[in-house]
């Protein structure tokens, strides 16, 4: 299956938060029990650079790929919903500095030279820049 086409935009120093329903070709939800997820946003698809990496590691404000869903902290589908949350801090949106990035999305069964990977998305972000500042 190719990876989907999906393009966005980032309000820097907002919350971004959305959520990926990964279904399978009877529109079923794809368990993603046992699944880890991955994207990176680069200025070219080809570049060394990364602007920001998102895992289902989540950081310390939640910043990550949920595996339970959009909401950030308040994410509660359980992965068998097949709902894969895309959450960015505004204290992390703030930090970015882009117009255009690149992007994929990633889930990973499995590990080593044995991982299955699946693409289930690619395209580009837009960074919309924030002229209000200040501390949160």
């Amino acid at each position: 299956m190719a990876a989907g086409k999906y393009n966005f935009i980032i309000e820097q120093g907002a919350t971004t938060d959305f959520a990926v329903n990964y279904t399978d070709s009877n529109n079923n939800p794809v368990n993603l029990t046992g699944y880890n997820a991955r994207m990176q946003l680069r200025p070219t698809k080809e570049s060394t650079i990364i602007y920001i990496t998102l895992s289902s590691s989540l950081n310390s404000c939640y910043t990550g790929l949920n595996l339970s869903g959009s909401g950030g902290p308040i994410a509660n589908q359980p992965p068998s919903s097949g709902s894969l949350g895309v959450f960015i801090s505004a204290a992390s949106s703030s930090a970015l500095d882009f117009n255009k990035a690149f992007y994929d999305l990633e889930i990973v069964s499995g590990s080593g030279d044995c991982a299955i990977v699946t693409r289930l998305l690619e395209g580009t972000v837009t960074l919309s820049k924030e002229v209000t500042k200040g501390a949160y």
